[in-house]
């Protein structure tokens, strides 16, 4: 009786019950979509100061996506009220529609939480000052991306009417053509793969090779490719395959870092060169900075053109650059003090020119000239 009212009441004010019933829901849809914002927003903040990030990443990660589902939600309950009261077969698409939209809301749910989750744990290592391996946090992540994607794309075929079964069937023939077409991609792909199994370098390694052009600071190793910083801050973009057929040094895992210099003096300093070398030697073995337990020589071993030649051969226990070249400049101003204090100098290129005197009169060298009489003169 009341439901008869109303419906008299809405064609009295000349308007149909159908647009009034999605007037209502798009209402709403509105209202749960701002409640559930609300919900989340506060639900987050009271998780902040939790111990468990994953809570946090869970309702950072839901927030986007749980509106745009329920709008997904209200839309397709208007449209199928407005398919009821026209009847139009336009609108029998919804169905489908709606069902991949769920699809893709969830896929971008489970992303984003994937994304934040990793996020969330290296920042918390950073901040805590754990070592962690920023090379398998990415392989980890992206292969539970790509998983995410296959799963969400081939439910989406399925619920379009598509045949799983037979797309999977069709794969083992059509995998060989497509092999072909993209050998390239998938030589790239499989290269990449092998990059995070074997681990030759990782994110943030300086690696650099003779056989080609490349040095830098690996910044990304994706699936098709490496991006490598180089050291005047332009980006290298290498294909994955490449690193299968070229030599590549990864410098940033040495122990040690090498110090091999070759010091002269003068010839006039001679008579110091053993003491030198001794104090030279005893200075590295009493350095703070110079690692005793590997391999340290300081020999005499050249006669050079202008310099009586002596190196040092030693290993640093710091392996960053800078404090290498601070410690290498320490280590070269206490062999010029050493050099200094013996009373020797440290000897640069010099020509000595030595001159012969020839002698005035030849009778100096024991023989005698005789000088020819001159012609008489005419009368």
């Amino acid at each position: 009786m009341e439901a008869n009212l109303f419906i008299d009441l809405m064609n009295s004010l000349g308007v149909p019950l159908g647009t009034f019933q999605v007037f209502i829901a798009v209402f709403l849809t509105a209202l749960l979509s701002l409640a559930t914002k609300l919900i989340i927003n506060r639900a987050r903040r009271a998780l902040l100061n939790t111990p468990n990030f994953w809570d946090e990443s869970f309702f950072e990660a839901l927030n986007a996506p749980l509106q745009v589902l329920i709008w997904i939600a209200g839309v397709a309950f208007s449209v199928s009220i407005i398919q009821t009261e026209t009847g139009a077969p336009l609108f029998e698409a919804i169905g489908p529609l709606r069902d991949i939209g769920v699809i893709a809301t969830l896929t971008w749910f489970a992303l984003r939480f994937i994304r934040l989750s990793e996020r969330q744990i290296i920042a918390r290592k950073k901040a805590r000052g754990e070592s962690y391996d920023r090379t398998t946090f990415d392989a980890i992540a992206k292969l539970l991306r790509l998983s995410v994607l296959i799963t969400a794309v081939l439910v989406a075929l399925q619920n379009l009417g598509f045949s799983i079964s037979g797309l999977l069937a069709f794969g083992g023939l059509g995998g060989i053509a497509v092999g072909f077409a993209a050998k390239d991609l998938l030589a790239n792909f499989f290269g990449g793969l092998m990059i995070y199994l074997d681990r030759p370098f990782a994110v943030g390694d300086w690696i650099r090779s003779a056989d080609r052009e490349i040095e830098g600071v690996v910044e990304e190793i994706g699936w098709r490719q490496t991006l490598i910083r180089k050291f005047d801050t332009r980006p290298l973009y290498i294909p994955n395959n490449v690193f299968s057929s070229i030599a590549i040094e990864n410098p940033s895992r040495m122990n040690n870092r090498l110090l091999n210099e070759t010091i002269g003096i003068r010839y006039d300093d001679a008579a110091a060169m053993k003491n030198i070398v001794a104090d030279v030697e005893t200075m590295l073995r009493a350095h703070e900075e110079i690692d005793q337990d590997k391999f340290l020589m300081v020999n005499f071993n050249d006669f050079a053109p202008s310099s009586l030649d002596f190196f040092i051969y030693c290993y640093t226990r710091t392996t960053a650059w800078a404090h290498f070249h601070a410690v290498k400049q320490d280590v070269l101003l206490r062999i010029i003090e050493i050099i200094e204090s013996h009373g020797a100098e440290i000897a640069f290129p010099t020509s000595t020119l030595h001159l012969v005197q020839e002698a005035k009169h030849a009778g100096e060298e024991g023989r005698e000239i005789q000088k020819p009489l001159p012609p008489p003169r005419k009368s």
